[in-house]
């Protein structure tokens, strides 16, 4: 199975969240309307959602139940609640090509939106018919990581000492942590054995780390792509695995990469010369090599899970966030 027959396998499905996500942000203020109405018309690919019908499917043999759907929904809407947030403390312009929301209405704008995506998921969680505690739970300690991890980062734009440990944690609360929670609560919806939902969490960390490792190549190699100008985290100074790689080949450079790191607000021009030394001292290649470990540690994950296109269907989705441009 690859990249558009995965979204074939569970095309009806993800349509039923796509509708249920529109639904949950129904409103009768206009502006509230427009505005969410033109996110969703760029929406992604809505990799998380997808990643719980498949773990749902791969647990039960095929089986995806209403509240399935609703946690896939609660994923999505929390996803997006997020980027609305980020994009404030990134003081983001651009997001998938378009102009964010903070650029055109302004932050608080973008932090109410965010609030309010927010208590939409919560709201979605709570319909569950089983388990909704325990999915509150799972998604609330989310939050929490995901809190925490833009905390850490924003202090590590700071001091710039940051260590592949310390970026590991970042992009675990940052990303991975949700892609756990849509895993998880994906299989207690469908009632999966202990041993298959062990599986499917240790499966979901790996994954979201691919997929963070991915986004931070991709900022270098090609972020054009990505809606956003190459080299949009150095201007953050963010301090992602391509640029520790690069220091971690030639750590005799480490204080004045550093400083051109530093110095990066009053002279945007530095982040030539970082991209340069990323490029020179084979960042990308450090940063692929942990990429497609994390790929196969995902991928060895999914052996306690029975044989059947659900299975195959998330090997596929490892293969197409290690190989994806945008």
């Amino acid at each position: 199975m690859e990249g558009n027959q995965i979204w074939d396998y569970i095309g009806p499905e993800l349509q039923q969240v796509r509708e249920l996500v529109r639904a949950s942000l129904s409103s009768d203020i206009r502006l509230l309307n427009q505005t969410n109405d033109n996110l969703l018309q760029h929406s992604g690919k809505m990799v998380r959602p997808v990643l719980a019908l498949l773990v749902a499917k791969a647990c039960s043999q095929g089986i995806v139940t209403p509240d399935t759907l609703l946690f896939a929904c609660a994923a999505e809407l929390m996803h997006n609640a997020t980027l609305l947030h980020d994009d404030v403390a990134d003081n983001s312009p651009v997001r998938r090509g378009q102009p964010t929301v903070m650029s055109i209405l302004g932050g608080r704008a973008s932090v109410l939106l965010g609030d309010f995506w927010l208590v939409k998921a919560v709201e979605r969680i709570l319909q569950a018919r089983n388990n909704a505690e325990a999915a509150v739970r799972i998604f609330a300690a989310t939050l929490s990581d995901l809190a925490e991890g833009e905390m850490l980062q924003l202090q590590k734009a700071e001091t710039l000492d940051a260590t592949e440990n310390d970026y590991y944690r970042i992009i675990y609360n940052k990303t991975a942590s949700l892609f756990e929670a849509a895993a998880a609560t994906a299989a207690m919806s469908v009632g999966a054995s202990t041993a298959y939902r062990k599986a499917v969490k240790t499966y979901a960390v790996q994954l979201g780390t691919a997929f963070q490792i991915r986004d931070d190549i991709l900022d270098v190699t090609g972020g054009a792509a990505l809606g956003k100008p190459t080299g949009q985290d150095l201007l953050e100074r963010k301090m992602t695995l391509p640029l520790l790689g690069a220091l971690a080949n030639c750590p005799a450079r480490s204080a004045e990469i550093r400083e051109l790191l530093r110095e990066i607000p009053d002279r945007p021009t530095n982040r030539e010369a970082i991209l340069g030394f990323i490029r020179e001292h084979d960042g990308l290649v450090y940063a692929e090599r942990k990429l497609e470990g994390y790929r196969d540690m995902a991928v060895f994950a999914l052996r306690e899970l029975p044989e059947g296109p659900a299975r195959e269907a998330l090997a596929a989705l490892a293969d197409f966030i290690v190989k994806r441009e945008k």
